[in-house]
């Protein structure tokens, strides 16, 4: 199986691709999206990566 094909390696991708982005340009909905989008993204990624965030107690508010 590829490890490209697997959510967890896509979402990372997905993540890495949007922080890349210069929002400079963007008009302020624009921008708005993208941080929410961002934001979304990282909370994914805690939630199923909980040891990357520290103390498995803590919990991810939105």
């Amino acid at each position: 199986m590829d490890p490209r094909n697997t959510p967890g390696y896509r979402l990372h991708r997905s993540f890495t691709n949007l922080k890349r982005i210069e929002t400079a340009g963007l008009d302020d909905a624009d921008q708005e999206r993208i941080e929410a989008a961002r934001a979304l993204l990282q909370d994914v990624s805690l939630l199923s990566h909980p040891d990357h965030g520290g103390d498995a107690d803590t919990q991810v508010e939105s």
